[in-house]
Order: structure tokens, then sequence, then C-alpha cells
């Protein structure tokens, strides 16, 4: 008898401690003075995705061709976009496959509705023939990554041997 009441009691405190409560409220901190929102994941540990309160980025364009440039030239493109989700879109990094193509992005979160941009630098020293640089942006985003590209054709300096 004494078992059957300690098991109903450890029974019924596992499944009180257990409870799941649905009204929780997207909680505010305080960050540097301001109100922020906390950054939501939309993929839960069960696998759910909430992709509608997420932040989105659209692009004016994601792909940029730079036509043909001498070897040694710099191309720089600024990636415009809209966030046009419904909370502040906070982008993490960005990186590229290699040291000759660098993005700038910004550091501060984009309200929705907002926009801004990331400014990729892709320097063509020792570089020929054709060029296709991706640059992988990682943002509070559904998927949280999203990836421009910079093309084009690089003519070699007289004289100079490739290396990629």
């Amino acid at each position: 008898m004494k078992q059957t009441i300690l098991f109903l009691t450890l029974l019924l405190t596992f499944l009180s401690a257990c409870t799941n409560d649905s009204g929780k409220q997207v909680e505010e901190v305080a960050a540097d003075g301001k109100i922020a929102s906390i950054i939501r994941s939309p993929v839960t540990a069960e696998g759910l995705k909430d992709t509608i309160n997420v932040a989105r980025m659209v692009f004016e364009e994601t792909t940029y061709d730079f036509g043909e440039v001498s070897e040694g030239e710099v191309v720089t493109k600024s990636f415009r976009f809209k966030n046009t989700g419904k909370v502040p879109l906070i982008i993490n990094g960005a990186r590229s496959t290699c040291g000759c193509t660098v993005p700038t992005w910004p550091k501060e979160a984009i309200p929705p509705g907002g926009t801004g941009e990331i400014d990729v630098q892709f320097n063509t020293a020792g570089k020929q023939n054709e060029q296709k640089k991706p640059v992988t942006i990682t943002a509070n985003t559904y998927p949280s990554e999203t990836v421009v590209h910079v093309n084009g054709f690089v003519k070699a300096k007289p004289g100079s041997t490739p290396t990629q």
C-alpha cells in the first residue's frame, strides 16, 4: 500500500512538472539600453518549424555578373535587401569560399520593413578566366543561410600565371 501511494505521488509530481504552457509570449530583454525581442529559432527540438514568425531577407538580386575585367582589378557590389519578416533581422555573419572575396554586413538589427546592404569586394589579383564567387549569409531567417553570387570573367595580365 505504501509503495502504491509513493508511486502515485511520484507520478503526479513528474506529470505536473511536465506542463506545457503554450500561452507564453515572446519575452523582451534589455540589450544595450534597448528593448529587443529574443531571437527565436524556427526549428524546435521536436522538429517543428515556425516559418511565419521569422525575419525574411528579400534581395533585389542574388547574382551579380561583373562582365569582363582585367586581372588585378577590385570588383565591388552592394546587394540590397529588405526585411519582409515579422521580427527584426539579425545577420550573424557572411563568408565566402576564399580570401579574395570579402563581404561586409550591417551589425545592427534591421526592423521589419527595413532595408540594408551586404557589400562584397572581389579582388581579381592572381585570378584568371571564369570566376564564380558565392557569399553565404547566416541570419535569423528560415532557412538560416542565403547565398548571393558574384560572377564574371577575368582577363589575364600578359606574362602572368593563373592561381585559380
